[in-house]
């Protein structure tokens, strides 16, 4: 890779480094990763072939220091990967993330270089220390061992495939899931329909049906939640019933964008990479270095709430079911019960007649520039 070509192997020049996407081209990021990794290694292997004592200057220090190139590629892609991405930037992905998977093991399996970190951890007390600088060992050390760093060769060896799966799977899943949002959302023939949404809203709908040659018709695009935003101000409750379903079931039709066996072999994977850890389940490992510390902490934490959120989500149905009851009275059809595809609709009215608050009248004041 050429720096002088690829401007993702030289620091930007733009006030804060922000990346100069209008010179970056999708086929510069596999090159600026290869390379990047590269650059790191060598990084890497200095500091643990280093024939000094090790020293937090030059081991913890360096090591904190090392990788500054691939770290630039890592927040530039993966950024723009989660908020627009595309087919050549979905393969990137997946042929990368496996790599930069082996390129984490390479370095966190090192004997050479955790036995130079451990050297300054054991020494840690009397090495006159800042106490930002003696978190940091304590920091890395704590995040070798978890990473495996002192399972016998065997063992690492099994950790490095199990660990190339997970990521090549954690991707695939990523990639499913955006191709399953996307068609999963909802076509509308009839604009009365629609009734609710903002002048805005229906011609954004318009615009994405035209985008996927769906002239004539609206299109309803799924977001990264379950409770989509649109279930607030539509009217039609079918339309909400059907936008609430298409939610819910985007990644679970059985086609290419299913989830569920992705799901299933990748809980499988981390209980075995838990195991071989010596944790007795990947819960106890994920939350081993977070607030909570153990499964039974968090559990308890949730299970600790239950009794007031479903208290106060109860006494939030009977005020929704109180409002529709007053305006289905004398309906040819009836009442209805209140379902999960109205609660942000009934909600909203709830919160107006409530607290005077309209969503809608508020949000100009938070647009970016304004907050």
């Amino acid at each position: 890779a050429d720096a002088s070509t690829n401007p993702l192997l030289s620091a930007s020049t733009l006030p804060f480094q922000a990346p100069p996407f209008d010179k970056i081209k999708d086929a510069d990021y596999l090159p600026a990763f290869e390379e990047g990794m590269k650059q790191h290694l060598a990084e890497i292997r200095k500091i643990a072939d280093n024939a000094e004592p090790a020293t937090f200057a030059n081991t913890i220090e360096a090591m904190e220091r090392s990788g500054e190139t691939l770290n630039r590629v890592n927040r530039i892609f993966f950024g723009l990967v989660q908020a627009d991405t595309n087919d050549e930037r979905q393969k990137i992905q997946e042929t990368v993330a496996p790599k930069l998977a082996e390129h984490q093991d390479a370095i966190s399996l090192d004997p050479k270089l955790f036995a130079r970190i451990k050297t300054i951890y054991d020494q840690r007390d009397t090495l006159n220390l800042e106490p930002e600088q003696k978190r940091l060992v304590e920091r890395d050390y704590e995040e070798f061992v978890r990473a495996g760093a002192q399972l016998s060769d065997a063992d690492k060896a099994t950790l490095r495939k199990l660990n190339v799966e997970e990521t090549t799977l954690a991707t695939q899943f990523h990639t499913k899931l955006v191709a399953a949002t996307a068609a999963g959302a909802v076509v509308v023939d009839d604009k009365a329909k629609l009734d609710g949404l903002s002048e805005g809203d229906i011609a954004s709908a318009a615009q994405d049906a035209a985008a996927r040659k769906l002239d004539g018709k609206y299109l309803l695009p799924l977001q990264n939640t379950t409770q989509q935003p649109v279930l607030a101000s539509l009217k039609d409750r079918e339309l909400r019933t059907q936008v609430m379903a298409a939610s819910q079931s985007r990644a679970e039709k059985g086609d290419a964008n299913d989830t569920r066996q992705t799901i299933q072999r990748l809980a499988q994977l981390r209980a075995q990479k838990a195991k071989l850890l010596g944790f007795d389940s990947y819960a106890a490992y994920s939350l081993g270095d977070q607030m909570a510390k153990t499964p039974a902490a968090a559990l308890k934490l949730l299970t600790d709430t239950v009794p007031a959120a479903t208290a106060k989500a109860r006494s939030e149905i009977a005020e929704m079911q109180k409002v529709i009851d007053a305006q289905q009275a004398g309906s040819k059809t009836g009442g209805f019960k209140l379902a999960a595809s109205d609660w942000d609709f009934y909600a909203e009215q709830v919160r107006k007649a409530k607290y005077d608050l309209d969503e809608s009248q508020i949000k100009p004041y938070f647009e970016m520039d304004n907050v």
